[in-house]
């Protein structure tokens, strides 16, 4: 018989089991939710509450403040413009072809501009930071935060832009900045440290060589934003340091003119200080705009650039390798008088030509400037007189003397990285770089500064320095240096440089080899052995361009505040022929690329000499008609200057 009292307390135990079982659950979820809730308020409270901040919170690394170039009398030659921005993340964008349509409805993005944004976006990373554009007018800045609340992703930014108010006139100089490449953050710590998306970089001249010092630091903004990510108010604002500003050597006038000199020309003007070797002016041209490169140069303008067969790109005042021509004839006078191989009484007949082992050297001059002495031949350039010089002095006394005054070594020792040390060559040169011997002829060509020889603008106007201060050595700069010696300072040391190498005149062999390891703590020590063979080559360059029959004779100045004196080039580009010869076309019949290069060097003014100066012009014929001309309307500007410098430079002494 079945007992219904069993069935019922075997119920009640199930059901007090399963009340139990689902008590005990209640309790491990209710546990569980109480540790959990624990866990969240305490233990993760920090992190959550940085969590909440971060969807609150927004932070912006802003663009370090490039530092700027100052001229030498305070002008601004490259200096920053605010620009606005827009930058998108794409990863951080939930709809990203709605995000872009709506750009392009407000920005009016036409087609092309639209599908080179998703070019750039797919060749990026997803987590790259994408610009979709670097310059936005104030109207289309506004517009962007008014409907920032539904781009969700976007980020205007405020940001500097570089600015090149001179636009081509310090071009080669300068440099410009553009945007930092994978190459420009593996090999500068600085710039990686610094770098925020579209961060723009020095890529050459100045603007490379001074990148650590003009970059600066990176400032911080934070803002709270809505939950549309539209910010609403600023909570912090951390300054940057601003890179630091760099003042130059350079006149801004002189250059500025020096620009207009030389348009529709290729060629180079450098201008220096003979004493503290400051550089006042050095333009290449034809040059370009470097403003062209901030926001990336479009295809149509570097295609015109880069293929101007007057190679706007090279820097010619560095790069530029010529033949000095008749401008080294000043340098072989000094050498061949220093090492005793002519006097300044010594004769050459000049027929027109001279003959050599089965070989004519021509003289420019085609029937010839009939009997010549040293300084005759100086001022009327006569070319067989200085063959008969070289040969008798040779090529390794030559390359000697060269080297000393600047030729075949970098001016500006590194400051820019471009810069050509060109080629003074010597016996042992040919030897070990050609395999072969030494020959007369080339002797020959090269005392007329043809032939291997090879300088560039900036040498030539540091070897016219070198000679117009007597014969010293000085140290070519193009930065401001707030230690840098006075002008009384630097002549004294020369005055002293002069007086220990007289006294090793008459010293004990002993005592010379002692008084030249000191020589070396002379900063401007002497570059003669006898002042009087400097004065008799710079007094015979005076009459080149002063006396009747001088070679720059038409482009003097009599008027003695502006009065210089300077030396004719002709660098020839191709051998002449007998039959070109006989043919004695005009320039203007000569093809472009076939016509000689025109070189002047020159100082002033003559009687305080203060400035050397070096022109040159591609295929402009010869120095006396393309050259010399340039540097008598340049120099009158120099010494109208003069004052106004004088007055900084005295300024700052007094400040120090």
């Amino acid at each position: 018989m079945f007992d219904s009292s069993d069935t019922a307390f075997k119920k009640l135990n199930t059901i007090n089991r399963r009340m139990f079982i689902l008590s005990a659950a209640k309790a491990v979820v209710f546990t569980g939710i109480i540790a959990r809730l624990f866990s969240l308020q305490i233990n993760e409270n920090k992190k959550y509450l940085t969590l909440s901040d971060k969807n609150r919170l927004r932070e912006w690394r802003l663009p370090p403040v490039r530092g700027e170039f100052l001229d030498y009398f305070g002008n601004v030659i490259a200096g920053n413009l605010k620009v606005y921005q827009l930058h998108v993340v794409p990863e951080q964008v939930e709809n990203f072809k709605y995000l872009m349509l709506r750009l392009k409805d407000i920005l009016e993005l036409d087609d092309k501009e639209f599908l080179e944004i998703i070019k750039k976006k797919n060749s990026q990373k997803p987590w790259e930071t994408l610009i979709i554009s670097e310059n936005l007018s104030w109207d289309q800045f506004s517009k962007i935060n008014f409907f920032l609340h539904e781009l969700g992703g976007a980020k205007p930014v405020l940001s500097v832009a570089r600015n090149y108010p001179f636009n081509k006139t310090f071009t080669h100089v300068l440099g410009y900045v553009a945007q930092a490449s994978e190459n420009d953050l593996i090999n500068n710590e600085i710039i990686k440290k610094n770098h925020v998306p579209g961060l723009r970089v020095g890529k050459i001249g100045l603007e490379k060589t001074f990148e650590n010092d003009l970059l600066g630091t990176n400032g911080v903004q934070r803002y709270e934003v809505n939950a549309y990510g539209k910010r609403i108010n600023q909570l912090d604002h951390k300054e940057g340091e601003k890179g630091k500003n760099i003042k130059l050597t350079l006149d801004t006038e002189v250059q500025k003119f020096s620009n207009e000199l030389l348009a529709e020309k290729s060629g180079s003007i450098s201008v220096m200080d003979i004493y503290t070797g400051e550089i006042i002016a050095m333009h290449s041209s034809p040059s370009f705009d470097p403003n062209l490169f901030f926001y990336g140069i479009s295809t149509k303008n570097w295609k015109e650039i880069r293929e101007n067969p007057l190679k706007p790109l090279l820097n010619k005042t560095v790069s530029g390798l010529y033949s000095p021509g008749s401008t080294i004839k000043p340098l072989v006078a000094l050498s061949a008088l220093e090492n005793d191989v002519i006097s300044p009484t010594q004769k050459v007949y000049c027929t027109g030509k001279m003959e050599m082992y089965g070989h004519t050297y021509h003289c420019w001059k085609e029937k010839g400037h009939k009997s010549m002495d040293l300084r005759s031949a100086i001022k009327q350039s006569c070319d067989v007189y200085f063959y008969e010089t070289a040969r008798k002095l040779g090529v390794d006394r030559l390359n000697l003397t060269a080297l000393k005054f600047g030729l075949g070594h970098t001016v500006l020792k590194g400051t820019l990285a471009n810069e050509k040390k060109g080629l003074v060559p010597s016996t042992k040169w040919k030897k070990n770089n050609l395999g072969v011997g030494w020959v007369l002829g080339e002797t020959l060509i090269t005392g007329i500064g043809q032939g291997y020889i090879q300088t560039t603008p900036l040498q030539l106007c540091l070897m016219t320095a070198q000679l117009a201060n007597g014969g010293f050595k000085i140290y070519p700069r193009i930065t401001v240096d707030k230690d840098q010696e006075s002008l009384e300072s630097i002549k004294y040391k020369m005055v002293q440089g002069a007086f220990k190498e007289k006294e090793k005149l008459y010293a004990s062999p002993l005592r010379k080899v002692e008084e030249f390891l000191k020589m070396g703590t002379n900063e401007y020590h002497p570059l003669f052995r006898n002042p009087e063979n400097v004065k008799f080559v710079l007094e015979a360059m005076f009459g080149s361009t002063n006396e009747f029959m001088g070679t720059s004779y038409k482009s003097r100045i009599e008027d003695p505040k502006y009065q210089f004196a300077g030396k004719t080039g002709t660098s020839q580009v191709k051998r002449i022929t007998e039959e070109a010869r006989e043919l004695d076309l005009d320039i203007s019949e000569i093809p472009y690329e076939e016509r000689d290069h025109a070189l002047y060097i020159a100082f002033g003014p003559y009687k305080n000499p203060r400035y050397a100066l070096s022109v040159i012009i591609e295929h402009g014929g010869t120095g006396s008609s393309a050259a010399a001309p340039i540097a008598k309307k340049l120099f009158k500007l120099i010494i109208d200057r003069h004052e106004l410098r004088e007055k900084i430079k005295n300024k700052n002494s007094i400040k120090t």
